[in-house]
């Protein structure tokens, strides 16, 4: 998984009923594009993430 600043982070819920959590990339730590990726959160928490198998990654487009 390659991903940029700007990019948009959606993990799902765990269990059923559990909300996703959304957020949007920083900073990218890992070399080319890689984890560990410095993540605001919608809540406005900040975090270092590393993420799993129920992340959805939407690329940031600059063209806009």
């Amino acid at each position: 998984m390659k991903v940029e600043t700007g990019d948009r982070i959606t993990v799902r819920g765990h269990r059923v009923g559990e909300p996703e959590r959304h957020g949007e990339v920083l900073e990218v730590r890992g070399d080319d594009g890689g984890p560990p990726y410095q993540v605001r959160w919608d809540d406005g928490h900040e975090s270092l993430f590393f993420p799993g198998s129920d992340v959805v990654m939407e690329h940031h487009d600059d063209s806009s």
